[in-house]
């Protein structure tokens, strides 16, 4: 069992029995519960605290069973804190579980300095015109990025990239953010580190000492990412992680204990599937693991390299599986979401991950055009998107995500959160490339205030008619008007707009302030 440094309260239910846990006000923290009898078939056990569902567990066991030991982090519902919490099952069945920390909702967030801590994926995008993109076939492609490699291009087309996206986004938006990753010594590697340092992003490094290797060998140095676009505006991307059957820093395999102490400061750890092109199946689920042991939420969007996880060696389907069953907030796109569960309508296939995930508090899901869903335990929301003119779509989904990250930190209405994504977003979209050009605060603003949205009314007849056992249907439009009918909740979008902007402008005026 875990151990606590309280003594725990011993609470004793028998196992045929539907057993009530009292109020946690008449119950203090850290208690125990117990199952006295063996298991005979399937058993259940909910914890709530103040409204919110501290841990849920259904346990199938023959009274044979004798596993022990399993214990973990476990989270709130819909954001918020994790308590310590684990269960053994002894030779008879029993079931004995406990709760542990003495703390309430809220208070685990006083030693959480850090607002979002991305893992991986640190480059430097080469933004480049070209009259055609690369070709597809391997070798052709390796020739065709050695070509352009031969010449380093002019520093006028060096952009941050990865997940400095995500973090850049995020920092504008007033979160506190690092950056955990590898960057080299070279060019590169210091032209990252004075990017992310002028955005007031935090980098902590995960490679440790490197004085004992030849830290300038190629595989030490800061990933580079050709961005190519031709004349019809479509990107080719091409970088060294393309043509190794190894990941690029292959060389990290372990977690080390700066890395470890910036996951345990932060309240979202954020990993896309592109990190895999750098890190090893075993050290991204290191890390998951550790996030999971410390009550850090795990944010997870698998990209496009979630297909090629999904069929691709043993290590990395483990890994995608282990991602998908744990994170707390799963991020990706309609056609991502069918291409990980073969169900074509993003509705249906963001409740199958739900249903498949042990962790999963948001299925976030970008539709474009058709705005995003976000699905959760209690019900689907929906909001349309904002009507812009779209020059480059690259880091839209980057910065999609931070807003997502915002409103689960902030613990804003779904709606809300939904509404915000897609302003920054589209904010994204307006600009030409990612890092530095991703949405700035005054671009977000004025979006919303501008409140341009695309109407799609026969979207929402859908929703309606998917979701027919669905608990809540939290729809926004310009056109509706307020208030709901049974499950579903119409709100207009004048509504969500003065929570936004309240919000938004206050992040202005602490920016305008002198540190």
């Amino acid at each position: 069992m875990h151990n606590l440094a309280a003594s725990p309260r011993t609470l004793t239910f028998p196992t045929n029995a539907s057993p009530s846990y009292p109020s946690s006000s008449s119950v203090p923290f850290p208690i125990r519960v117990q199952f006295t009898n063996s298991f005979k078939t399937q058993n259940s056990l909910s914890l709530n605290r103040n409204g919110f569902r501290l841990f849920s567990m259904i346990h199938r066991s023959k009274p044979t069973d004798s596993r022990n030991g399993f214990s973990r982090k476990l989270g709130v519902e819909d954001g918020g804190v994790d308590v310590d919490a684990g269960y053994g099952i002894g030779d008879g069945g029993e079931v004995g579980f406990e709760v542990g920390g003495g703390f309430g909702i809220g208070d685990r967030d006083i030693d959480r300095d850090i607002d979002i801590a991305t893992l991986g994926n640190l480059c430097v995008d080469i933004v480049l015109n070209v009259p055609k993109l690369p070709p597809p076939e391997f070798n052709e492609r390796k020739d065709y990025m050695d070509r352009l490699s031969a010449s380093p291009p002019e520093k006028r087309y060096w952009e941050a990239g990865g997940n400095c996206n995500t973090a850049i986004a995020a920092a504008r938006l007033g979160l506190k953010c690092v950056a955990i990753g590898h960057v080299g010594s070279e060019i590169y590697g210091n032209f990252l580190l004075d990017v992310l340092n002028d955005e007031g992003i935090g980098v902590v490094g995960m490679s440790g000492n490197l004085d004992a290797v030849d830290s300038a060998a190629a595989e030490y140095e800061t990933l580079l990412c050709w961005v190519l676009v031709d004349p019809q505006h479509r990107h080719g991307f091409c970088s060294r992680a393309d043509f190794s059957n190894e990941p690029a820093f292959s060389w990290m395999n372990a977690l080390i204990s700066d890395v470890k102490a910036a996951v345990q400061r932060t309240k979202v750890l954020f990993v896309n599937g592109y990190g895999f092109d750098e890190l090893s199946p075993s050290l991204i689920v290191a890390a998951l693991q550790y996030a999971v042991e410390v009550g850090t939420c795990v944010f997870f969007d698998p990209g496009p390299r979630g297909k090629s996880l999904s069929i691709g060696t043993p290590e990395q389907q483990s890994a995608l599986g282990d991602y998908l069953r744990m994170s707390d907030v799963i991020l990706l796109t309609s056609d991502e979401a069918e291409a990980l569960t073969g169900i074509s309508d993003p509705i249906l296939a963001g409740q199958e991950l739900l249903r498949r995930s042990e962790h999963a508090k948001w299925i976030a899901v970008k539709m474009g055009t058709k705005g995003s869903i976000l699905i959760s335990l209690s019900g689907v929301s929906y909001a349309p998107a904002f009507k812009v003119r779209v020059v480059d779509t690259v880091g839209c989904g980057d910065s999609f995500l931070a807003a997502i990250a915002y409103g689960f930190v902030h613990k804003m209405p779904k709606l809300h959160t939904l509404v915000l994504a897609n302003a920054v977003g589209a904010a994204t979209a307006m600009g030409c490339g990612a890092g530095r050009n991703v949405a700035t605060l005054k671009q977000v603003v004025e979006l919303i205030k501008a409140g341009d949205l695309i109407e799609d009314t026969e979207f929402g007849k859908e929703i309606l008619d998917k979701c027919a056992d669905v608990q809540e249907i939290t729809l926004l439009s310009k056109m509706m008007v307020n208030g709901g009918v049974d499950r579903v909740n119409r709100l207009s979008f004048e509504d969500v707009v003065p929570e936004l902007l309240t919000r938004l402008e206050s992040v202005e005026v602490e920016e305008a302030l002198p540190s």
